[in-house]
């Protein structure tokens, strides 16, 4: 199963995705507990890709391709943005950054996937999500 979708950078399209992913998630027939995590992990990604790699600019898209095989579910985000470096993104559950606002959605996204990969460019993730069936 292969779907992708193409969003404009705004807020509201947060709920396309959302769809989307309830779609995608009713016909693989995945385990509540799994929907949890894709939904939060997926919405943080869309969201950074939105505010920090479009700067919620509407004339920037932002890409969401959902993929399915062998029980494993890749799902990728993409924006138009210039890229990060990860590595530089702070901890947000070291002491000195608990109240720093940055940091906390690719926190999330690395500990609800099995894996996160990061394009060399910073512009796109892939996160995977493993045995997500019964």
């Amino acid at each position: 199963m292969y779907k992708k979708i193409q969003i404009e950078s705004r807020k509201g399209s947060l709920r396309i995705v959302e769809n989307v992913i309830d779609e995608v998630m009713k016909n693989i027939g995945i385990s509540q507990e799994n929907y949890g995590k894709i939904l939060v992990a997926t919405l943080e990604a869309v969201n950074n890709a939105i505010i920090h790699g479009n700067n919620s600019n509407p004339d920037k898209s932002v890409d969401v391709e959902i993929a399915f095989e062998n029980s494993e579910l890749n799902i990728k985000v993409s924006d138009e943005g210039i890229g990060f470096r990860p590595d530089q993104v702070p901890d947000p559950t070291v002491p000195k950054n608990i109240e720093a606002l940055n940091g906390r959605g690719v926190f999330l996204m690395s500990k609800l996937a099995d894996e996160i990969n990061f394009s060399t460019k910073g512009n796109a993730v892939t996160m995977v999500f493993k045995n997500i069936i019964g």
